[in-house]
């Protein structure tokens, strides 16, 4: 495929420098224009005054010092996307001539408008330069995460990974404050420079570039194919076998760092902490879950990892944990309702939102706890890790929040750390997507809530993701198909808006979803396969799923290249935006229950989880159809066809 990895803005040094010191200029106004529509395209929000402002400062820094270097030819990629996570973006990419090898030379520059810098308690991968920001990683782990990035997935540089190099530019640090941050960055072939010592940085660069045009080398770079990535259970069970481990990018690292950080810290005052982990679907949590768990039964920790779904953790277990004991590595929520005190070093809840006021299973009584799960695992764990997405509470009973967490750590006294993270890593990586998302289903731009004055908007291109509306459920079929032949994953899941029959005597499952003269069964709800189709907790990833209709429980933590989405009649459009409708939803633990059990208002905001987590699996795009023709007919004026 290719890139589609477009930077903000791209011009030579030269021609920057010039732009910027020259306010009111039309070269000038070219620049702030390609800045704003490129954020705008990109994440559906527009540029601050204070962005603009730091944009201007460091890159007429930047620009200056390539210009006195001799090297104002060199191009300038402002604003640089990363592959499979264009919603990471590395500050500037430079490109031009390697001077020694004449062949092509990227160089990543993190640009740091940071007067000052600490160690965050002693720790030297984490940084505090503002003590009114919580900790974030050391600058040089940046950049290797955007080097890293680079040099396996696009294609032009893949056999030459020496030819993108990064550098991290404080402008407006004093030198003697910066060395704090030298050591770790001369490990990883990182430089550090600073506003005070610009000699040392024009040297740098003298020994870099050659003094010609970088344009060729640049356009090889957007124009190179961009390598596939594993899927998230292969790069998983690669990482648990201590080979090629995810790359994390930005917020990703700073909440892993925290972590272990945290472990270090409980370890060594034999104490405990609580660290929180929180993002939308795509931002990187299941990755984050997965390296550290890797990383810390490499070190011989006493290490679980747990989710209240079944069909992740049995996926999980079926995929990932090949040749290691899969109970004991991957479990549920539930498991932890007995456990001893810090019986476990570190449990890592991924799905946390799903934890349950209580525990109970039928079949041991080991697993029965009045206490709420939260409070169970905390006790559970010298470090417990909570990962969740307060927009992915499905059902009646789930309390894995924030909030909720936080007041049993501090009930119990211990040290409690929340790290939001941001961007995407589904969905294309495309922001973009998951803001349209959110404002079709009234749920805000940040925190998920119902929100009346998110209206929807039409969708508007994005290289990095497809939105198609099907005008039938056999159109989407039909496409879905044709991506399956291609050798992509693709499943297609509804709202629970039709009846659910077990299977017939010759285990054939029952057609029950019926759309005109179109119907399909449910997936199958057995821990077995049902003839040709998978146990239900494989329906995501086990061969034959394609042929059922997947549901919130089937689907939710999964991911898959194309998703199909039916939105049934438990969502309406009337009005000018979709509304809920109990009647139409049969789920007998939301639509079929009582109001007085799930209150209208609770049922309102459950449905919009439901619809955000169906249309967030996949990975490549989303087709669309929904039920209701009212409904069908507003999707038409949102989504060009």
């Amino acid at each position: 495929m290719t890139s589609p990895l477009e930077p903000a803005y791209r011009s030579s040094a030269e021609t920057l420098f010039r732009a910027l010191t020259n306010p009111g200029s039309a070269a000038d106004q070219a620049f702030d224009d390609h800045l704003a529509t490129a954020l705008s395209e990109r994440s559906g929000r527009r540029a601050g005054k204070a962005q603009k402002r730091a944009w201007r400062n460091s890159l007429t820094a930047l620009a200056g010092d390539l210009l006195d270097a001799g090297l104002g030819q060199v191009e300038v990629l402002v604003e640089y996307p990363m592959p499979h996570k264009p919603s990471s973006q590395a500050d500037v990419v430079l490109a031009g001539v390697d001077r020694y090898t004449g062949g092509d030379l990227f160089i990543i520059v993190e640009l740091k408008q940071w007067s000052s810098v600490d160690f965050y308690e002693g720790d030297e991968k984490q940084v505090v330069w503002d003590p009114k920001y919580s900790p974030v990683q050391h600058p040089a782990l940046q950049v290797r995460g955007y080097r890293d990035q680079i040099a396996k997935f696009c294609a032009t540089v893949k056999d030459h990974p020496d030819a993108v190099r990064g550098i991290v530019y404080l402008h407006n640090m004093p030198a003697h404050e910066a060395r704090k941050l030298v050591g770790l960055a001369d490990e990883l072939k990182i430089g550090v420079f600073t506003g005070s010592d610009r000699g040392d940085l024009l040297r740098f660069l003298r020994g870099q570039f050659e003094a010609a045009s970088g344009a060729k080398a640049a356009d090889r770079l957007l124009d190179s194919r961009i390598e596939p990535r594993r899927d998230l259970l292969e790069q998983a069970r690669l990482a648990l076998k201590g080979r090629d481990g995810f790359i994390l990018l930005d917020r990703q690292v700073d909440a892993y760092r925290a972590v272990l950080h945290a472990v270090d810290a409980a370890f060594h005052a034999n104490s405990k902490r609580v660290v929180v982990i929180s993002g939308g679907p795509g931002s990187g949590k299941s990755a984050i879950a997965l390296e550290l768990l890797a990383k810390l039964v490499g070190e011989g920790l006493r290490v679980r990892h747990a989710t209240g779904s079944s069909a992740f953790t049995k996926t999980l277990r079926s995929h990932v944990a090949q040749g290691r004991d899969r109970a004991k590595l991957f479990t549920f929520t539930l498991d932890y309702a007995q456990t001893p005190p810090n019986e476990i070093d570190v449990l890592i809840v991924d799905e946390a939102h799903r934890s349950r006021s209580k525990s109970f299973s039928r079949y041991d009584r080991k697993k029965r706890s009045d206490r709420p799960q939260i409070e169970s695992m905390i006790n559970a764990a010298r470090v417990p890790v909570f990962l969740l997405d307060e927009n992915q509470t499905v059902a009646p009973g789930e309390l894995g929040t924030l909030i909720a967490i936080k007041s049993i750590a501090q009930r119990l006294s211990i040290p409690f750390q929340h790290v939001a993270l941001t961007g995407q890593w589904r969905c294309g990586g495309s922001e973009k997507y998951d803001l349209w998302v959110r404002r079709l289903l009234g749920l805000g731009d940040e925190d998920g809530a119902w929100n009346e004055d998110a209206l929807p908007e039409a969708w508007t291109a994005d290289p990095n993701f497809t939105v198609r509306l099907a005008e039938s459920p056999k159109e989407m079929e039909d496409f879905l198909s044709e991506k399956l032949a291609e050798q992509w994953s693709a499943r297609i899941a509804a709202g629970y808006c039709w009846p659910w029959s077990k299977p017939r005597v010759d285990k054939t499952l029952v057609p029950d979803v019926r759309i005109g003269d179109w119907a399909r069964p449910w997936n199958a709800d057995s821990l077995s396969r049902v003839g040709e189709a998978p146990p239900k907790q494989l329906w995501a990833t086990g061969e034959g799923g394609f042929g059922q209709i997947g549901c919130i429980y089937t689907a939710q933590g999964m991911e898959y290249d194309w998703a199909g989405v039916i939105i049934g009649p438990d969502l309406v459009a009337r009005g000018g935006r979709l509304v809920p409708e109990r009647s139409g939803n049969l789920d007998p633990s939301l639509g079929k229950a009582s109001p007085r059990t799930v209150p209208d208002e609770q049922f309102n905001q459950l449905v919009r989880n439901i619809y955000k987590v169906l249309l967030t699996r996949g990975l490549h795009g989303t087709v669309l159809y929904a039920v209701d023709t009212e409904t069908q007919q507003f999707l038409r004026k949102l989504i060009p066809s």
